[in-house]
């Protein structure tokens, strides 16, 4: 998302906005984080599972989920003077991901959240960023209960590269949620940097 700068003779500039996504399985946390560090009233597209999402949501280690998001959730947050985040929570079940490719438009980075009692449930957000070639980070949710690893671990099982950062965290804390959202600031920062860098790279 581009920034957008107000005319120098009114004032200070407008703050630079970044669309960033917050992705991840069904009941990993997505709603919980956006809503948690967002400033404003997050946007919410919550509807209740009914019968008719038996043996089509797979809801083993989150029997006690009711919702689901069905489009988005949205959110704002001001990480420092001159920078706002813009969060966008995407869908979590595969029935809803033809919304991906909207959503994605503009972003400029994305949260992949991961729960340890489910891993494998994170790989397609996963692939989706890779093919896009869209700079992500992990961000392993600590849910109560749930076996520990380390970031290390964690990285191993997922078979990440080395320079995608992977951080412990719990979504419902806001500091929490915010260093996420600053781990991937700087993470997008590097990888532009390092793109820049690249024999053929356009000249700015």
């Amino acid at each position: 998302m581009d920034s957008k700068r107000s005319d120098p003779s009114r004032g200070a500039a407008m703050p630079l906005a970044v669309k960033i996504l917050v992705a991840g399985g069904f009941g990993v946390g997505k709603t919980s984080m956006v809503g948690a560090v967002s400033e404003i009233k997050p946007l919410r597209t919550e509807e209740q599972l009914t019968d008719r999402s038996v043996g089509v949501d797979d809801v083993s280690g989150v029997e006690r989920k009711t919702t689901t998001t069905v489009a988005m959730d949205f959110g704002r947050i001001t990480i420092r003077d001159g920078l706002v985040l813009y969060l966008f929570g995407t869908p979590g079940q595969d029935r809803f991901w033809f919304m991906w490719d909207e959503l994605a438009l503009g972003a400029l980075g994305a949260v992949v959240l991961a729960d340890t009692r489910r891993l494998a449930d994170c790989f397609p957000s996963i692939d989706y960023f890779e093919r896009r070639r869209l700079p992500f980070i992990i961000g392993v949710n600590c849910f109560d209960g749930a076996l520990r690893y380390d970031s290390e671990e964690i990285r191993a099982a997922l078979d990440l590269d080395p320079k995608i950062p992977v951080i412990l965290c719990d979504v419902r804390k806001r500091e929490s949620g915010k260093q996420v959202l600053i781990t991937l600031v700087e993470h997008v920062l590097a990888v532009m940097a390092e793109r820049q860098r690249q024999p053929g790279a356009a000249v700015r």
